[in-house]
């Protein structure tokens, strides 16, 4: 079935609880303790050296799963690298040979190597055609089994499943959840600059599995995330007014939020995900509006002079950051959620942009401009504690992964060349490049998929 632009309807991918049916934990093997190690990947501000871990190549536990079984480990290698929290080994320095990842492996083989943690795990055809997939997590200096999991699936989701024991692994060696089984929505760019075509795409969130939701026909723009549920909000221009629209990734159905008179800017949505908040242009000002998606009635949060855009909500729903020129330029705001008194937050030199509350509550993410570059930074909901991590000609739009750990936003470098997207630590460290078929710009991350 496909849409009246002739897309497909269904982008239709199972829920976690149908992708890891009958999933179960798997029991501290014969040979080890009944016990967890309390190995933690400690975070520090300051310099910081990775976690050395082995992840050997998932054993075979039927004929012709081999590749699936080396695919597997190389996309759970990859996720813990481009963390920047672990530094897997390279296998050409194994030791030992995993026959068995039920047996204990040979710990001494992997001291000599300097890992610190180790992987195991084995992909088996059953007789229904689901993968099951198993896994286990060591700790090499206790010999102690930190976890262990099974999971059945369909072949064409084996991605997925690595994702998952990825955040697994990452959890248990860190203590905070991960982000791996997560997505993100941004706009693909082609075509000449002057020229350029803009389509809404979707991706995992290393860059894998790109499908486009859009044809690219009208100009697409701040696509955005629900909190709660895989829907996303965006702003589409075709003939006439602006138009924001509602887009269920799972089912492909979109539905129209709204035409509004004049522009707007900025949707997002609230925690719950039953709201929109948006900035609306009237005359040269513009300013903070929430529609209720039920009853599509609309409530005015501010009513100044000045430019009030992209707001954006605490995870409690109880406040909004925003950007203001009430003070004669950009700067960061912050109110509660039902309007009133704003409170400033951004004193630093320079213009501040494109605020976005964590995931966690603890930091709010923006785009500052100042001394001819764009830079990404985070500071504390109260404005202290400034951190710049990124700078450069034209950073933009950051978007906070779904545990707040990790920062996504784009950079255009200007000239003939188009915007990446790229990653960094909110400690500053471990930028990164994110793989996209194309030019991108302006992602936002998805939550954990349920």
């Amino acid at each position: 079935m496909t849409d009246k632009d002739g897309l497909p309807n269904m982008l239709y991918r199972p829920s976690r609880r149908q992708i890891i049916s009958g999933m179960a934990a798997l029991g501290v093997v014969a040979g080890g303790r009944n016990a967890f190690a309390q190995k933690r990947v400690v975070i520090p501000e300051g310099e910081f050296t990775p976690l050395p871990i082995a992840i050997t190549n998932f054993v075979a536990g039927t004929p012709g799963d081999a590749e699936v079984g080396v695919g597997v480990s190389q996309v759970i290698t990859n996720n813990l690298k481009r963390s920047g929290l672990f530094a897997p080994i390279d296998q050409a320095a194994f030791i030992e040979r995993i026959s068995n990842p039920d047996s204990p492996p040979t710990f001494q083989s992997w001291k000599q190597i300097n890992a610190q943690a180790l992987v195991l795990g084995r992909m088996t055809r059953q007789g229904d055609g689901r993968l099951k997939a198993e896994f286990r997590l060591w700790d090499v200096n206790t010999q102690q089994q930190l976890a262990g999991q099974q999971y059945f699936t369909s072949p064409e989701y084996w991605r997925r499943i690595a994702h998952i024991i990825s955040d697994q692994i990452y959890e248990r060696l860190t203590g905070e959840k991960g982000y791996f089984d997560s997505r993100v929505v941004f706009v693909d760019e082609t075509g000449a600059k002057e020229r350029r075509v803009k389509r809404l795409a979707l991706m995992d969130q290393d860059g894998a599995n790109v499908r486009y939701l859009t044809k690219g026909s009208d100009l697409v723009l701040t696509p955005r995330f629900s909190p709660s549920t895989q829907e996303i909000t965006y702003m589409e221009f075709g003939q006439g007014d602006p138009r924001v629209y509602l887009f269920n990734v799972e089912t492909g159905q979109r539905e129209i939020v709204g035409n509004f008179p004049g522009m707007s800017f900025s949707p997002r949505f609230s925690p719950d995900g039953q709201r929109i908040i948006m900035s609306l242009q009237q005359g040269g000002n513009s300013n903070l509006f929430v529609m209720d998606l039920r009853s599509k009635s609309m409530t005015r949060l501010t009513d100044t002079p000045a430019i009030d855009t992209s707001p954006s909500y605490s995870p409690d729903g109880s406040r909004i950051c925003f950007e203001s020129d009430r003070g004669g330029k950009p700067q960061i705001y912050v109110m509660s959620a039902n309007g009133g008194g704003a409170q400033r937050i951004s004193f630093n030199e320079g213009s501040y942009s494109t605020p976005v509350w964590s995931p966690r509550g603890d930091y709010i993410a923006f785009t500052k401009q100042g001394g001819g570059q764009f830079a990404i930074g985070i500071m504390k909901t109260d404005g202290s504690g400034e951190r710049i991590l990124t700078a450069g000609f034209h950073n933009e739009g950051p978007t906070f992964s779904p545990n707040g750990r990790v920062v996504m936003f784009f950079r255009d470098p200007g000239g003939s060349g188009g915007p990446s997207l790229y990653t960094v630590d909110i400690s500053g460290r471990n930028e990164l490049r994110v793989p996209t078929p194309g030019f991108a710009s302006d992602p936002a991350w998805s939550p954990l998929l349920s």
